[in-house]
């Protein structure tokens, strides 16, 4: 049964997402870049909604009342390609750095251009560190976002080992803005590399932000310590209450914290 809503709600998902971008393809090109994020949210919204009455799997991000005004960064875990659009609802203007292949796909480049992403070319990641700081600096000047980064930089499955990569480093100093750590396990629920949606619930988790002005390896150790104490809590209270499929890297950390799968 959960392979056969897997496979349903995968379907749907991806429909709703090509069927919504070309149905607000007017509106979304005619109306200002301010009010035209009413789409992406509300795509964000009802694939939400979607993978709820398909697949069983419910979101509950919470924390929202450490969302800073203005300007700043938030780092999420990034385990799941539900953790790329969920968090849209709740940020007022999200900025992504991002491949800048996704920009020559049909529709949905177009799309990203609309919202002034800052595509990037990853051949040399040095280059494409101090293009994106440029590039950001620029926008941010421009109007008061909220730049999401993946401090990992690619989804790792839950529980294992932090890969935390420089990149939010130079960002944090360079912009000298706070930087809000996002906790979930949503590979516990919606896997990477795998077609399964499993139902439960996923609970994502805003943390308190981390100040600017902190020294580089202050800051990374803030981060780091502080988005996994609040992920393995998480993981714990997901195992408790739902039960799911744990992948060997979640059941080898539940080991080491002491806590029964």
């Amino acid at each position: 049964m959960t392979a056969i809503r897997s496979l349903a709600f995968n379907f749907v998902f991806y429909a709703n997402l090509i069927v919504q971008m070309i149905f607000w393809t007017p509106f979304y090109f005619l109306v200002s870049r301010e009010r035209a994020w009413i789409v992406p949210k509300f795509w964000a919204r009802s694939s939400l909604w979607l993978q709820e009455k398909i697949a069983g799997t419910r979101s509950e991000i919470t924390g929202q009342e450490n969302l800073p005004e203005g300007s700043y960064i938030i780092a999420p875990k990034h385990q799941s390609f539900w953790d790329t659009f969920s968090f849209l609802p709740d940020i007022p203007d999200a900025l992504y750095i991002l491949k800048r292949e996704l920009t020559w796909i049909p529709v949905f480049g177009w799309y990203i251009a609309k919202m002034r992403m800052i595509p990037v070319d990853r051949g040399s990641r040095s280059k494409a560190l101090r293009m994106a700081v440029a590039a950001t600096k620029a926008e941010l000047a421009r109007n008061s976002r909220q730049l999401i980064i993946y401090p990992e930089g690619t989804r790792r499955p839950p529980g294992a080992e932090p890969a935390y990569k420089w990149g939010i480093v130079e960002l944090y100093t360079q912009l000298n803005l706070p930087v809000v750590p996002v906790a979930h396990v949503a590979g516990l629920y919606w896997p990477r590399r795998k077609f399964m949606r499993y139902p439960g619930t996923i609970k994502a988790r805003f943390l308190p932000p981390i100040p600017p002005g902190l020294g580089k390896e202050e800051f990374m150790k803030r981060l780091i310590a502080e988005t996994e104490a609040a992920c393995d809590e998480l993981l714990i209270e997901s195992v408790r209450t739902d039960r799911p499929a744990l992948p060997p890297t979640a059941a080898a950390r539940l080991k080491e914290l002491g806590a029964k799968a």
